[in-house]
């Protein structure tokens, strides 16, 4: 499916699902050795998926959330390796984009968020742009205004708090 998010619309599944996130990648044209984003209306939905930091490093992290701010922690033990890329890490973010998060708190967890676009395309910012980009293979477009960022959300280091995407 295909949602609008804080910047982008971004394209999302079941992160447990192999079969449907094999789908996102192929329609994306992205490998899974890459990882993926997973996104929810709150940290608890993405708790099963990660380790927790250090308590300071943790204040921080909530501290940003809900928000455009992408943390990398390490991620659990059992972790789907298609969602992580087979590394120890993994992305996630607390939304606070009115859609993401309630598509989140009606699927019941963390779905995945990846720019709505093929591989080295420029994401998706309307349902027509999508349409154009991405012509087959999206099973539902949800509607709805951007959250007003010009770039893709912030991506930093949990455990470290190394800025890795401006």
């Amino acid at each position: 499916m295909a949602y609008p998010t804080e910047a982008v619309f971004g394209l999302g599944c079941d992160p447990l699902d192999p079969f449907a996130t094999g789908r996102l990648l192929e329609l994306k044209g992205r490998p899974v050795h890459k990882g993926l984003i997973l996104v929810g209306a709150d940290y608890h939905q993405l708790a099963p998926f990660v380790t927790e930091p250090d308590a300071d490093r943790m204040r921080r992290v909530t501290g940003s959330w809900p928000g455009p701010h992408t943390w990398v922690f390490d991620a659990a033990a059992d972790a789907p390796w298609w969602i992580t890329g087979g590394r120890n890490t993994l992305a996630v973010r607390v939304t606070a984009h009115p859609v993401a998060a309630a598509l989140c708190r009606a699927f019941g967890g963390a779905i995945v968020s990846t720019s709505a676009n093929r591989a080295g395309m420029a994401p998706a910012r309307s349902p027509l742009a999508l349409r154009r980009q991405l012509p087959r293979g999206i099973d539902l477009i949800l509607h709805g205004g951007l959250g007003g960022l010009r770039q893709p959300t912030t991506i930093q280091d949990a455990r470290t708090g190394a800025t890795i995407r401006p």
